[in-house]
């Protein structure tokens, strides 16, 4: 019987930077990556057999042999859906993410094994200007939130079939780290050339999480022991936006200074440059949807991971000295 990990949407960044600590600590026997995309940066561990990476759709029926496996010590990661907002049309969050995690069920069926970890999202709890943790109600309003919701359900369905089965459930926050080119980066770059602009005055709190902290409470989860855990992850305490520029400036030695608006004014700017932009056939970043998320709050606690213990290491300031310390390159 062969420990194994199989990893839905393992090319994508929580999923590489998961393997890498699979790997690191030798958690698994055998790994299989799948996913639409190519895993890129782990071609020697494909040469030395610890890894398999095939290309696969998780809206088409799963019909992948992986052999005889471990099935109470062995755990499916289901990572893969389109989650970039905005980005896709209304229904492909529904095309993706609901089929797929009903195609992932049934390949656990199929195989036997136990375990399930989902990685959702905190889109389903909508704004949250109140504080909200695992037990706050869900308010999704954008279909990416909806979908993850429904693909939650869909994945607790299976729990149900068996008492013997196990299913953990994320709903991360905004996650950064190196080499990612998202949010936060996108403000560092911001910050760095004088142009990031902070959206009513950054007294709103946005929930973000390290990307080597998210790793950790996977890890964290796994081996506890109740059949069903539904955690956020969010860093703890959060603070708010205003706080997270200053600490950055400070870290990485940016002077030059911050641009306030409101996200209505905010909203109309990039109305007229993603306009703009069109009429000149190319596409650009600032948009209407992202500027408008960015006033959103997300005040998210990570209630679970506290009351069980888990060390927070990662407040933002040292989330920020660990980027620098392994990806500098991040920040020429």
């Amino acid at each position: 019987m062969v420990k194994t990990a199989i990893i839905f949407g393992g090319a994508g960044y929580i999923g590489k930077n998961l393997l890498n600590c699979l790997l690191k600590e030798n958690l698994f026997d055998k790994i299989y990556v799948y996913d639409i995309q190519k895993l890129v940066g782990f071609e020697n561990q494909v040469q030395e057999n610890r890894l398999v990476h095939e290309i696969l759709d998780v809206r088409r029926p799963i019909l992948n042999d992986i052999g005889d496996v471990d099935v109470n010590a062995s755990w499916i990661f289901n990572f893969a859906a389109i989650h970039r907002e905005p980005g896709h049309e209304y229904q492909e969050y529904f095309d993706t993410n609901i089929p797929g995690a009903e195609n992932i069920n049934e390949f656990a069926r199929k195989t036997g094994i136990k375990n399930l970890f989902f990685t959702s999202s905190i889109a389903p709890y909508g704004k949250s200007l109140h504080e909200r943790t695992e037990n706050s109600t869900l308010y999704p309003e954008t279909a990416y939130g909806i979908s993850k919701g429904f693909a939650e359900k869909i994945h607790k369905q299976w729990l149900a079939e068996d008492a013997s089965r196990r299913l953990i459930i994320v709903r991360p926050s905004v996650i950064f780290g190196p080499n990612d080119p998202g949010n936060v980066y996108r403000m560092v770059k911001a910050l760095k050339k004088g142009t990031f602009v902070l959206p009513n005055g950054g007294g709103i709190i946005k929930g973000y999480g390290y990307i080597y902290g998210l790793v950790e409470s996977m890890i964290f989860t796994i081996n506890q022991k109740d059949s069903l855990i539904i955690y956020n992850y969010a860093e703890n305490p959060l603070l708010p936006l205003k706080d997270i520029v200053k600490i950055a400036k400070e870290e990485l030695g940016y002077s030059k200074p911050t641009i306030k608006l409101s996200v209505k004014m905010l909203a109309l700017i990039a109305f007229f440059v993603q306009n703009g932009f069109k009429l000149i056939g190319k596409k650009s970043d600032i948009h209407p949807v992202r500027v408008r998320k960015a006033g959103f709050p997300t005040n998210i606690k990570p209630q679970y991971l506290i009351d069980n213990g888990f060390e927070f290491k990662y407040n933002f300031r040292n989330a920020l000295k660990h980027w620098k310390s392994v990806c500098p390159e991040d920040f020429n």
